[in-house]
């Protein structure tokens, strides 16, 4: 499956990735590169817990890019 990931620098420096579609899959790290990696390993836990748990998948999010003249 494919979700969306944000990965955003905050004020400190510290890369912070999200994943929009699972409400607290979060991750931080130093670099970009840690961040996506380290994301994609929480994502796999949620999805695993919420497997085990008998919960269900939420589907993942499309999403367009929409370009606009300014």
């Amino acid at each position: 499956m494919k979700f969306r990931v944000i990965i955003e620098q905050d004020e400190d420096g510290v890369f912070v990735a999200h994943c929009p579609a699972l409400p607290g899959c979060i991750s931080q790290r130093a670099t970009r590169e840690e961040a996506q990696a380290n994301i994609k390993e929480a994502i796999t836990g949620y999805l695993e817990s919420l497997k085990k748990h008998g919960e269900p998948i939420p589907p993942p999010i499309t999403e367009e890019i929409v370009e606009v003249a300014v």
